[in-house]
């Protein structure tokens, strides 16, 4: 006898759309006022850090209490995506990150998303150790770029910001390689 499935109306489900009703909200925060160094960019910068912090917290609580479904295997990939989207768009209109970076960023993970939607049915292409690399490294490399921590060290972050960024771009060009050939391998076996 099989335990029932989980209802997709859990937790860690909860936590995933608050996610992705983050973007919208952060990016109003982000662009109200210019960007300028004023409050709302530091409540934007720490609502995408508390954002992006949960997608390991939904995917901690749906492993450890029995909570996965296919709704959150669904919608957790497309919540990160929604929300570090929204953050590079932001970024690039603020003409804070150039729109090529955003540009590779959002190609590959559209991309690759649209293609684990067509698949499904066929091979799952599980995430591999690149994919989760590049994952936080974007999230770490956003996160820097969001909150203007150069009001508070000096522009002498800005290096950093670019390092970050320059690593989480590498990282997704580099996952994405890797994702092909990983997809391309399942596909023939």
């Amino acid at each position: 006898m099989t335990s029932p499935s989980p209802s997709p109306w859990n937790l860690p489900n909860a936590i995933t759309i608050i996610r992705i009703l983050f973007a919208p909200v952060f990016v109003a925060l982000l662009l109200i006022d210019g960007g300028a160094d004023a409050a709302m960019r530091w409540i934007a910068g720490i609502l995408f850090v508390v954002g992006i912090a949960t997608d390991g917290i939904d995917g901690h609580i749906a492993r450890s209490r029995g909570l996965v479904t296919d709704l959150g295997k669904l919608l957790d990939p497309i919540a990160d995506k929604i929300l570090t989207g929204a953050a590079l768009i932001g970024l690039s209109i603020l003409a804070e990150l150039p729109w090529w970076v955003t540009g590779i960023v959002l190609v590959r993970e559209v991309g690759i998303t649209v293609h684990r939607m067509v698949i499904r049915h066929e091979a799952v292409v599980a995430a591999a150790w690149m994919g989760k690399l590049k994952t936080v490294f974007q999230g770490i490399a956003i996160s820097f770029a969001l909150v203007p921590l150069w009001t508070v060290v000096g522009d002498w972050i800005f290096w950093v910001n670019g390092a970050l960024m320059w690593i989480a771009v590498v990282l997704t060009l580099a996952s994405g390689i890797d994702y092909i050939i990983t997809a391309a391998k399942a596909r023939r076996s």
